[in-house]
């Protein structure tokens, strides 16, 4: 069974399973456990109504622990595991897996919410939540892929395969603060066949008036109102 007391002190094995540092984690778990009484409150039980039992009886589940239900909800966000594995790992039948994992990712959900550090999806809104945060905006805009389960039909097969990794793939666009490293903007999910540009033209996204925009040649062409454009020019094959 994977315990966080195992992998704590191990920094690759940590970042690995979770996505996060030691650190990181730490600064997570107590905006998780006040999300968890936001969403669970004690006086109410799971279905809502007001509880007449004292909180706590019955058999003590596997995940004991706050430290133990972030890790097992982290690691299933960060790897994506099918559910039977996910239970394996943690010593949970998969119905029991199934069941904590709705449980608890919207508790994470509503931690990272607390902690303000949701990325924007309404790209419209966008502009508002760069000027709320009083970041500089110096932005880097970028496409993202990740692999997927190869579509059966034909048609999906061609919309996602990527000419560039050689496999089936979805894609998203992201925005990143070049100074705090913080990811201000996720996309809609897209088939791994789109263009960078085209999805970026689709989500029309509105930027401060006073961004510096840094993007790379698969934005070729992308020029939203900013202050400032940087982008590196393509390189041409020389002719024999």
């Amino acid at each position: 069974m994977l315990t966080y007391e195992q992998i704590k002190d191990d920094r690759k094995v940590f970042l690995a399973v979770t996505g996060l540092t030691h650190k990181e984690f730490k600064q997570l778990l107590p905006a998780f456990r006040q999300a968890y009484g936001q969403t669970y409150p004690a006086n109410k039980t799971l279905t809502g109504t007001r509880r007449h039992r004292q909180i706590g009886g019955g058999r003590l589940g596997t995940l004991t622990s706050w430290e133990q239900k972030l890790l097992f909800v982290l690691s299933y966000v960060k790897t994506y595991p099918l559910q039977a594995m996910h239970g394996l790992t943690f010593e949970l039948s998969q119905s029991q897996t199934n069941y904590w994992l709705h449980h608890l990712l919207p508790v994470l959900k509503g931690a990272l919410d607390n902690l303000d550090v949701i990325p924007e999806r309404d790209p419209h809104q966008f502009a508002q939540a760069q000027r709320r945060r009083h970041e500089t905006p110096e932005l880097i805009i970028d496409g993202t892929e990740r692999r997927r389960q190869r579509p059966k039909d034909p048609e999906k097969q061609t919309l996602h395969y990527s000419g560039k990794k050689k496999v089936h793939t979805d894609k998203n666009v992201v925005i990143v603060n070049a100074k705090s490293k913080r990811v201000g903007y996720l996309s809609e999910t897209y088939p791994g066949k789109t263009h960078d540009k085209k999805i970026a033209d689709r989500e029309a996204i509105v930027y401060p008036r006073e961004t510096v925009l840094d993007q790379d040649t698969g934005f070729q062409g992308y020029a939203p109102r900013v202050r400032e454009i940087r982008q590196p020019k393509k390189s041409r094959a020389s002719k024999r």
